[in-house]
């Protein structure tokens, strides 16, 4: 019996466990996930709960209920990976292995900045993770009147559009209770905008000013006075605020760091068209393990699963692995009042105006608030738990001209 594990159960990792009970044989590949918990979070959920959109249990369901059948789920904490010999050590056992998958994901480490754990969880909160979404709540329900800034400490972070999705929110948030004349909203991101991509942070920010929120650009903090309510950056420019809600530094696995298979900041070094883990052989990284320079969201772990499956299959039967996959990536950006934005793109083509083909629903506008693209967004929720996670196949763009990649990705071997 040969066998495949997989590390993390997250989007990725779970995707990528039922496309692939799909193509082995029970009888000759044993197919185990290893993971320290039993909850699937909807992530994407997490922004809304300090706005009392969703609540806490509205995002979490079982993970079993996504493991299909002939899947082993370990419930175990991964401490090392030994990628010579092919074994993975947890704190209860080890586990060899002919194939490894890397879904580990990625976590904020606010103690990277000096001074931010020291208010946090009371004047400085995150959305970034689901007990900070719910500590959130309050201190936004109660906030009538100042400035509430939201602050990316550094790159790379987990989907790079919600802290501009959380600061649109909140204008609408605030419009909604009658406060928002008396209370100043302000991003205070490294980036040279509002978004990494110059057409996307034009439009982006476009729509930033009239809804009255500041951007302060190209700040890179260096610290937090938690007693004069301060960010300080490097080059010494300072921003006050009443309430910080921070994205920390997101760093990707110790037990991967400690296995000496990443760079300082804990991402997998990762061929980014094929997925395959640069260095070691029989291994694969998706999501926000790997170091790819696309974001790191749901929507690009699904698309990258394509990828890594056919892959894998390919290394399985003597094949080399293809490079299909492009960097696509699809966000949904709420803003407020019934409306959102769509963002459609990949390594070489940036987010751009237009319509994204959506069978039976769309199309949809992109770069646009829309009411339809907010539906949209909100129907993904049911199609991510119903459909995306169990690896069924969905009427979407990048299916659809799927085949059409791996077309052009191929090459004659006869």
């Amino acid at each position: 019996m040969r066998k495949i594990l997989i590390i993390g159960s997250g989007a990725g990792g779970t995707i990528v466990a039922n496309q692939l009970r799909k193509e082995l044989s029970d009888s000759d590949w044993s197919i185990t996930i290893i993971d320290r918990s039993d909850r699937h979070h909807y992530q994407a959920g997490w922004l809304f709960i300090p706005f009392g959109i969703y609540s806490l249990e509205e995002c979490i369901k079982p993970k079993r209920e996504f493991i299909p059948k002939g899947v082993d789920f370990v419930l175990d904490e991964v401490t090392r990976v030994d990628a010579v010999n092919r074994k993975v050590e947890t704190r209860l056992a080890s586990y060899d292995y002919d194939y490894l998958v890397i879904a580990t994901g990625c976590r904020v480490k606010p103690d990277e900045v000096e001074g931010m754990e020291e208010g946090w969880g009371t004047d400085i909160h995150t959305f970034y993770t689901p007990d900070g979404a719910e500590a959130l709540r309050k201190p936004l329900k109660y906030f009538t009147c100042g400035k509430l800034v939201v602050n990316i400490a550094e790159l790379p972070y987990k989907c790079p559009i919600a802290p501009l999705e959380f600061v649109f929110m909140a204008d609408w948030y605030f419009t909604a209770t009658g406060v928002r004349d008396a209370v100043e909203i302000e991003l205070v991101t490294p980036l040279g905008g509002v978004f990494t991509k110059p057409v996307a942070s034009k439009a982006l920010g476009v729509i930033a000013e009239k809804k009255k929120i500041l951007v302060t650009p190209n700040y890179q903090v260096a610290k937090v006075d938690v007693k004069n309510k301060t960010l300080e950056s490097h080059d010494g420019r300072e921003v006050g605020y009443d309430l910080l809600v921070s994205i920390p530094p997101n760093f990707g696995a110790d037990a991967l760091i400690e296995s000496e298979l990443t760079d300082p900041m804990g991402y997998v070094p990762t061929d980014k068209h094929t997925l395959k883990a640069q260095g070691l052989d029989r291994v694969y990284v998706l999501g926000d393990a790997t170091n790819v320079p696309t974001s790191k969201a749901g929507s690009v772990a699904h698309y990258q699963s394509y990828t890594l499956v056919e892959n894998l299959l390919r290394e399985i039967d003597g094949h080399e692995p293809l490079p299909t996959f492009d960097g696509h990536a699809t966000c949904f950006l709420d803003s407020g009042f019934e409306k959102a934005i769509l963002l459609d793109f990949n390594y070489d083509v940036e987010p751009l105006p237009g319509k994204f083909p959506f069978p039976g629903l769309g199309p949809f506008s992109l770069l646009q608030e829309t009411l339809s693209n907010h539906w949209g967004k909100m129907m993904f929720r049911w199609v991510y738990w119903n459909l995306m996670m169990k690896g069924l196949d969905l009427p979407l763009e990048s299916q659809m001209n799927l085949a059409g990649k791996v077309r052009k990705g191929a090459e004659c071997t006869i």
